[in-house]
């Protein structure tokens, strides 16, 4: 007994949890919130740099719109057939980002993997604000950005009522669900570290935090609430994830474009949405530990879960791009077959060997252990993995519109500078706001990384 309290002790020392999983350096308690909200409130000079050239190209994003609105959607480089550009290649993307966000926090806490304590914060963030770039795109799109209220099914004088075969409207309906879950879900998760920034804040923030703490208290009748709330918003956005990012899959399958109509969508949808989700959680936290000096609470421990996670999910992906080409091979259909080989062969061959290297070759290097837990490789790796999933929906939406049925209608797109723009627009309209959130609120769970603290031997029942 007396040889086993001393391994205890040593493996408390060394920073193991009684689990045997590395998670950084041990803090006391009081450590651990004043750790995090010092992250929070005192963030570096480079933190400032970033937040800078992220709202001068929103600026510029801003103004970009503003000159299509002016001049008209052919400055955007529409080219019949190919009427879904840039902005609907973004708004799947951003979509695909924002289901995995939720989605990983959710299944992973129904789960009860305690790794997920040092990102699920960030991935639940992540969920928020790409749902609000994703918006962004419907509204580009359409041109008339006056007239988007014919989207909202709402009875009006007028007698008149939305298209309910519009994918559209499936669009609108399905992400405004889903946005009111994730901000209710990322919300109720933090409401006990609000209060603890409410207890070291000072002024005008400390105000803030105590309006949105609810009045926290911290009792064992609140504690109990909160988990059966936590759980339940846990439990409902799970298959509402799935389901959302199905219905964004259908708005292609339900087409009769070739390469769109597969019955495989919805599954390969929220398969690549985990993988892309995933490799963008690793895309922002690396600088963020770094800027805001999270080393000790985001380790190589959690980077090793995630490079299993993107591996799977990239798996997954790389043999639904099996499945696909074999279902167009096989299926006997002339305009299928051929959309499948100008793919590979045409004019876009090159983004769709591309996104074949950044999607099924990358993921492979994750298979080492070392690869996973080397911080910067994973970082360097989840941007291809990042720039393979934009391209995926590149190869979905472009190739299959400029090549469909007739000869003399194909065509070939070719982006004019205004689509370039928004795009890198819409990239740090996403980083403003969570550069924003991470300076205001805890990007790591106070509350829930204190659970990892191993208690002390008296506790346990040891003397």
């Amino acid at each position: 007994m007396h040889a086993e309290r001393e391994k205890i002790r040593v493996n408390i020392h060394e920073g193991i949890t009684p689990e045997g999983k590395e998670y950084g350096e041990q803090f006391t308690y009081s450590e651990i919130s004043e750790e995090i909200y010092r992250a929070s409130a005192k963030p570096s000079i480079w933190y400032f740099l970033g937040l800078g050239i992220c709202v001068a190209l929103v600026l510029a994003g801003v103004g970009t719109v503003a000159y299509l609105v002016m001049v008209g959607m052919g400055a955007a480089g529409f080219t019949p057939p190919i009427f879904w550009i840039h902005f609907i290649v973004n708004f799947v993307f951003w979509v695909g980002i924002a289901h995995s966000g939720t989605l990983i926090s959710a299944v992973l806490h129904l789960f009860r993997s305690k790794w997920r304590r040092g990102i699920f914060r960030v991935a639940e963030a992540m969920t928020v604000f790409a749902v609000m770039t994703a918006g962004l795109f419907p509204l580009i799109h359409i041109g008339r950005q006056w007239y988007f209220y014919f989207l909202v099914p709402y009875p009006n004088q007028r007698e008149l009522w939305v298209n309910f075969k519009s994918a559209l409207m499936w669009d609108f309906v399905a992400v405004l669900t889903y946005f009111t879950v994730s901000l209710m879900f990322f919300y109720v998760g933090m409401i006990p570290d609000l209060a603890t920034f409410r207890e070291k804040a000072k002024g005008i923030r400390r105000t803030i935090y105590s309006i949105l703490s609810l009045g926290w208290k911290g009792t064992d009748k609140e504690w109990r609430h909160y988990n059966r709330s936590y759980m339940f918003f846990a439990a409902f956005a799970t298959p509402l994830v799935v389901s959302v990012h199905s219905v964004v899959s259908l708005d292609f399958a339900s087409g009769v474009i070739p390469g769109w109509q597969s019955t495989i969508f919805p599954p390969y949808f929220v398969a690549g949405a985990i993988f892309s989700g995933m490799a963008m959680v690793v895309t922002i936290i690396t600088p963020l530990r770094k800027l805001m000096k999270l080393e000790k609470f985001v380790t190589d421990w959690h980077y090793d879960h995630m490079g299993k996670i993107i591996l799977v999910t990239g798996l997954i992906v790389t043999y639904s791009y099996a499945v696909e080409f074999a279902l167009a091979i096989f299926s006997g259909n002339k305009y299928e077959y051929d959309q499948f080989i100008y793919r590979a062969t045409g004019d876009y061959a090159w983004a769709f060997w591309l996104m074949v290297f950044c999607n099924c070759v990358v993921p492979l290097f994750m298979i080492s252990k070392k690869v996973r837990t080397n911080v910067w490789l994973m970082f360097v790796l989840s941007i291809f993995v990042n720039i393979g999933m934009w391209f995926e929906r590149f190869n979905i939406i472009i190739i299959s519109l400029s090549h469909d049925f007739l000869p003399y209608a194909f065509g070939t797109y070719l982006p004019r500078w205004p689509e370039l723009l928004i795009t890198f627009a819409a990239f740090a309209w996403f980083f403003m706001w969570f550069l924003l959130f991470a300076k205001f609120f805890p990007v790591i769970s106070i509350a829930e990384t204190k659970e990892l603290v191993p208690k002390p031997l008296r506790e346990r029942g040891e003397h």
